[in-house]
């Protein structure tokens, strides 16, 4: 009788387990393109190498519960019918090299769409490219002339989770027909978004390096794009956060301006409570703080950690106790019920957007944050201060967004409130990045720049040009994207400010 050929048991196991990884990993891939549009390398690379602790515990859930199931399901039928097959003495070989097949072709799959979906291309094309164009254009803050007023202004800089301008309406300059932000969109019209003459308000054109949260604030401090150079060991985010440069929250530290970061979710997450640390001595108000101190119960989390209500609650309380206190502040406001997916559906949100859940929330938030803006007016610090408010990137909602044209520039939110800058020329509508936004918050603060430019940025307030007005957008995007030897010395901590040179006596 004719023996039965059967794969030996080790290499059966050894086929399943490749199986396994194989589907977790395109299962991974899927999950992730499925959850955020835009996502970039650079994002990617990023929260590998920060800390992913504090991420929405919903979001793990999700990415958990999805990937293990199907790579489970998956190895889990083709274990049965292998060992079916051995139980009954038949060959295996052929169902063997099936699954075998099968496991290429699912690989091949996630590699092609982590290839697509990913850019994965361009990226790989600018890290073998080498280019001076970000240590040509950048302008160290510790380099140049930063002269504060004799009367410094406070300043509150409120970043709106995933807000563009994208959310009003055709005759505001957006792409929906129907205005989901008229409060927002009545804020920039009454105050400053540089519109200039144009009839339809303006925005900042968030570039690479931006376009999450964690770059979009390091950009708008910075003037600097969140670049992870790949084979780079020498900084560690849990450690310390490109050290040697200066920022916004540095500038004001050594101003005597006591600096706070206020946060409903945990602030370690993506690196944002070093960075705070690092750069400007922030005191941390965050979810876990809200714990410590009895704002909330020890379990409680809603969201990303506690909703935007109690976040605007704790606002006011906060700039209360500070304005009270004998140093100018800033403080860093950063909301979360509009974070994609979806976003967080609070009590306060009302229906006027039927079925559309995030245009609800969406429009929630632009009355929240109008509520916010007139209690500050009615505040006796509010003379004094200055107030930023931003969307930190555009959304990265896999469908709010499906209706709009390709050849629509989608930016970010724009709106500054009680400045004591002028315009050089007040009719220009300028074509920006929220790089400018950090020599330009500085500006409208009253600060006289040397210059007119720090990091990438410039003073939207100056007749200078900005880059996005004096190169072409995919010029642009193609020089942040190439490799930048400078951006490698200021990861790895050789790069020093000649400001943080001259303080540490170096």
């Amino acid at each position: 009788m004719k023996e039965t050929k059967v794969y030996p048991i080790w290499k059966t196991v050894l086929i399943l387990v490749l199986l396994f990884l194989v589907t977790f990993f395109t299962t991974a891939v899927a999950w992730a393109l499925c959850s955020w549009s835009m996502l970039t390398m650079d994002e990617l690379l990023w929260h590998l190498k920060a800390s992913m602790k504090g991420s929405n515990p919903d979001m793990v859930i999700s990415f958990i519960v999805i990937t293990l199931g199907v790579s489970v399901l998956v190895t889990g039928i083709a274990a049965f019918l292998l060992i079916r097959s051995r139980r009954r003495k038949e060959s295996n070989i052929f169902l063997s090299r099936i699954t075998l097949g099968a496991t290429a072709a699912i690989l091949v799959g996630g590699l092609i769409a982590a290839w697509n979906g990913f850019s994965i291309g361009p990226f790989l094309k600018g890290y073998m490219t080498v280019s001076s164009f970000i240590e040509d254009e950048y302008v160290d803050p510790g380099s140049v002339a930063v002269t504060f007023p004799e009367k410094k202004r406070n300043v509150i800089v409120l970043y709106l989770e995933s807000m563009e301008l994208t959310f009003t309406d055709p005759e505001s300059g957006g792409a929906f027909p129907e205005n989901v932000i008229p409060e927002l969109t009545q804020l920039a019209r009454e105050n400053e978004c540089f519109a200039g003459d144009a009839k339809v308000l303006n925005g900042g054109i968030a570039l690479p390096g931006t376009v999450w949260t964690m770059g979009a604030m390091f950009g708008t401090t910075a003037g600097l794009p969140l670049k992870t150079p790949l084979g780079q060991n020498g900084m560690s985010v849990n450690d310390d956060f490109l050290p040697g440069i200066m920022t916004l929250g540095d500038l004001l530290e050594r101003e005597g301006y006591r600096n706070r970061l206020l946060i409903g979710s945990e602030a370690i997450f993506g690196g944002r409570e070093q960075y705070y640390r690092d750069h400007g001595n922030h005191e941390i108000h965050d979810y876990h703080y809200a714990i410590d101190t009895g704002r909330i119960p020890e379990d409680y989390m809603v969201w990303w950690g506690y909703e935007d209500e109690k976040l605007f609650d704790y606002a006011k309380e906060e700039l209360t106790e500070l304005a009270k206190g004998d140093q100018p502040f800033s403080m860093s406001i950063l909301t979360a019920d509009t974070h994609f997916e979806d976003g967080h559906l609070c009590p306060r949100c009302g229906n006027t957007f039927g079925s559309n859940r995030y245009a609800n929330i969406m429009n929630c938030s632009s009355g929240r944050v109008a509520e916010f803006v007139q209690w500050l007016k009615e505040q006796d610090f509010y003379q004094d201060t200055t107030i930023i408010i931003t969307g930190d990137h555009p959304t990265m909602d896999t469908d709010f967004c499906d209706d709009v044209p390709e050849s629509y520039l989608r930016k970010t939110y724009t709106c500054i409130i009680n400045s004591v800058a002028e315009a050089k020329n007040p009719a220009r509508t300028r074509v920006y990045s929220t790089f400018d936004l950090f020599p330009t918050t500085l500006a409208a603060m009253g600060v006289t720049l040397e210059g007119d430019r720090l990091g990438l940025g410039t003073n939207l307030y100056s007749d200078r040009d900005t880059l996005t007005e004096r190169y072409t957008l995919p010029d642009l995007e193609e020089k942040l994207n190439a490799r930048s030897k400078m951006m490698e010395r200021m990861y790895n901590g050789s790069y020093v400010s000649p400001a943080k040179k001259e303080s540490t006596g170096d």
